[in-house]
């Protein structure tokens, strides 16, 4: 059993930073898949960055510029969102794939206001 846990979320104002992490516990001996998705109000969860086992990434359109996606450590997750708008404002949960098991984070608010 996995277990995953985000943190460093909060309220910043338009152009402000934010470094999401999610931490992964139990029965990880290896690399695997991370992700981070997003939810708006009454929007469905969308992608934002996905990360392989070997260090190959991919984001979002609405991502690409501004966050960066990567790993402390095997298990840990990081998404460093930059340049952050109002329409970033979202609940993030990480994601990973391990042993063809998905898991998932119990998410982090993000909001994004003056």
């Amino acid at each position: 059993q996995v277990q995953l846990v985000e943190s460093g979320g909060g309220l910043v104002q338009p152009g402000g930073s934010l470094r999401l992490s999610c931490v992964a516990s139990g029965n990880i001996f290896s690399g695997y898949y991370a992700g981070w998705y997003r939810q708006a109000p009454g929007k469905q969860r969308e992608l934002v960055a996905t990360i392989t086992s070997g260090g190959i990434t991919n984001y979002a359109d609405s991502a690409k510029g501004r966050f960066t996606i990567s790993r402390d450590n095997l298990w840990t997750s990081v998404l460093q969102m930059n340049n952050l708008k109002p329409e970033d404002t979202a609940v993030y949960y990480c994601n990973a794939i391990i042993e063809a098991r998905t898991y998932w984070g119990q998410g982090t608010q993000v909001t994004v206001s003056s």
